[in-house]
């Protein structure tokens, strides 16, 4: 398989990504961390029936919409903008796993909402489910009150937490321990070898 993103690339020095993208980078990122806040506030440690409960359920769903929007935007933005490509010095195996993971991410941002809206639909008693600030979104018709979609809710939370951990991980390395710039192509991180 001859993927560009894999076999492309912008030379010994890498290219930043566009202002817009870096934008919608770190809110996503901001908004994803509160969201993994919220959602095991409310569902580890906060009893069922709780007005607390159901604040931080109404927290939840309202910023896993905006996790949707936010992808959908991002996922626009991209296919208009592509990413550039990864420095010449930067492992093709790297960029193979660094490719997919972050399309996995976008899978994920769109699916994880979708999979909580599906799970929160069956209860949405006049086809609407409710959000805060007076808010709501469609629910998503024909599914039945109790229903599996809150599990698969839950393994993709899991999954998602790992490519975090993952993609955390990467970042971190390649912003201390790598000798390519491929650091550089997401501000605010800089190439260790470049001068300020």
């Amino acid at each position: 398989m001859n993927d560009y993103m894999v076999q492309e690339s912008s030379g010994v020095r890498a290219i930043r990504y566009r202002s817009i993208v870096v934008w919608i980078h770190w809110i996503t990122a901001a908004v994803v961390v509160t969201q993994v806040i919220v959602g095991f506030a409310f569902h580890r440690f906060l009893e069922k029936g709780t007005p607390e409960r159901m604040e931080m359920l109404a927290w939840h769903k309202t910023l896993g919409v905006l996790i949707l929007l936010l992808a959908l935007g991002r996922l626009a933005v991209r296919l208009m903008n592509p990413p550039p490509p990864y420095p010449s010095d930067f492992p093709k195996w790297q960029r193979f796993f660094a490719v997919w993971s972050h399309r996995t991410f976008y899978f994920m941002l769109i699916v994880l909402p979708l999979t909580g809206l599906a799970a929160v639909s069956g209860r949405a008693e006049d086809g609407t489910v409710p959000l805060l600030f007076g808010l709501s979104v469609p629910a998503i018709p024909g599914i039945p009150k109790e229903n599996e979609y809150g599990d698969i809710h839950e393994i993709l939370v899991w999954v998602t937490l790992a490519l975090l951990v993952l993609h955390i991980g990467a970042a971190l390395k390649n912003q201390l321990f790598s000798s390519t710039d491929v650091a550089d192509r997401m501000p605010p991180f800089k190439a260790r070898n470049r001068e300020a």
